[in-house]
């Protein structure tokens, strides 16, 4: 079984964290608004995104195979550890030694690791595979 997905992996950097000018008041994606001057408030991206600092670590995605779940190519993803994987839940796993990312879908007998691409197959991880999840994803970064 080949899969094609590789991650390149990184930690949050807590200790040189920046706090950005934030607009609380949220901008309209609908009719334009009068303009508005920043309100002072500031936040940090990895305070907002990261719940649990010892078990989160980010992730790039390559390839196309979670597009439909809105991960692309060359995301960034949020993975928290301590999170418990779920029937529904989009996991970064590691079967027979390789890296994949895909939402986990338990069945009776078997567990299936789910493509949100339909160019791509299931996964069906059976006694002889050797599966590790390695966390859940939480938040995606995307460019525009």
């Amino acid at each position: 079984m080949s899969l094609k997905n590789k991650l390149s992996f990184f930690t949050p950097d807590l200790e040189n964290s920046k706090e950005l000018p934030y607009f609380s008041g949220g901008i309209k994606a609908g009719f334009p608004s009068p303009a508005a001057d920043f309100d002072g408030t500031k936040i940090s991206l990895d305070k907002v995104l990261v719940k649990n600092f010892e078990a989160t670590f980010y992730a790039k995605a390559d390839g196309s195979s979670m597009t439909g779940a809105g991960i692309d190519d060359g995301d960034i993803m949020v993975i928290d550890r301590s999170l418990e994987p779920r029937d529904g839940k989009i996991a970064v796993c590691v079967i027979d030694g390789e890296f994949t990312v895909k939402r986990i879908k338990i069945e009776k007998d078997y567990i299936l690791l789910m493509p949100e691409n339909s160019a791509f197959q299931p996964i069906k991880v059976i006694e002889d595979n050797k599966l590790i999840v390695w966390g859940i994803v939480t938040y995606v970064i995307k460019a525009v």
